[in-house]
């Protein structure tokens, strides 16, 4: 048996959820825009009374740790690292970009072949994004696209992709591939953390908890200049 917090403040959305065993049990989110500083300290104590209330020992904290926002995530994996030192448990990271994929996987009916494209926006006509197949094996690593007609023609021609996310909404106009396909309305937050958070705690795959730092946009986007400098 595990039980899991669970932290996701990579974009707008604050959330935290408790999981117990392949369920959650508690969860709670801000949608009205980038209150964390506010809203995170209220939501992982009431998650903490929660647990403790009901006598679940809490075994672990997974956080998303990106990319995303830079304050989002400081504010996330900060309270998150707290925890983890404060209850003497292990910190679990989670890519972003995974943890979206989690809803598509669980509740949608996909062929085979199908590849997933999660996106988060950044500015203008540029996202970050990943294609996984439904393995959840990366088939592109995380990657700033400035989007076009021809954006991930190589795996469009050969399997139906799916776009989702805060940043795939741009993309509809756009990629108009007869294999490119959008759901509305997928976010990154806790309560999809669970599946990819109890794997890695069963595998010992977690952070050191003084040397953590998270994916920032900001540190990718300038690994990324420098890379097209050399």
């Amino acid at each position: 048996m595990s039980s899991i917090l669970h932290i996701e403040t990579s974009t707008s959305i604050c959330s935290v959820a408790v999981s117990q065993d392949g369920a959650n049990i508690f969860s709670k989110e801000d949608t009205k825009g980038r209150t964390h500083t506010i809203s995170l300290g209220v939501f992982v104590d009431e998650a903490i009374s929660f647990a403790d209330n009901h006598a679940i020992p809490i075994d672990a904290v997974a956080v998303s740790c990106g990319p995303g926002s830079y304050t989002g995530l400081r504010v996330g994996v900060s309270m998150a690292k707290g925890v983890s030192f404060a209850r003497d448990i292990p910190l679990i990271a989670l890519p972003t970009l995974e943890v979206l994929t989690v809803p598509i996987l669980l509740y949608h009916e996909l062929p085979d072949d199908a590849l997933l494209c999660p996106m988060i926006d950044a500015r203008r006509m540029e996202v970050y994004s990943a294609i996984y197949d439904r393995s959840l094996q990366a088939q592109r690593v995380v990657s700033a696209d400035v989007i076009t007609a021809n954006s991930y023609a190589e795996y469009l021609e050969e399997h139906p992709v799916y776009f989702f996310g805060d940043g795939a909404e741009k993309c509809k106009p756009i990629i108009t591939h007869p294999n490119a396909h959008f759901i509305d309305a997928i976010n990154p937050v806790a309560k999809w953390m669970f599946p990819l958070a109890e794997k890695k705690l069963a595998n010992q795959e977690w952070v050191d908890v003084a040397y953590f730092e998270p994916f920032y946009l900001k540190d990718f986007v300038t690994t990324q200049s420098k890379k097209k400098l050399l």
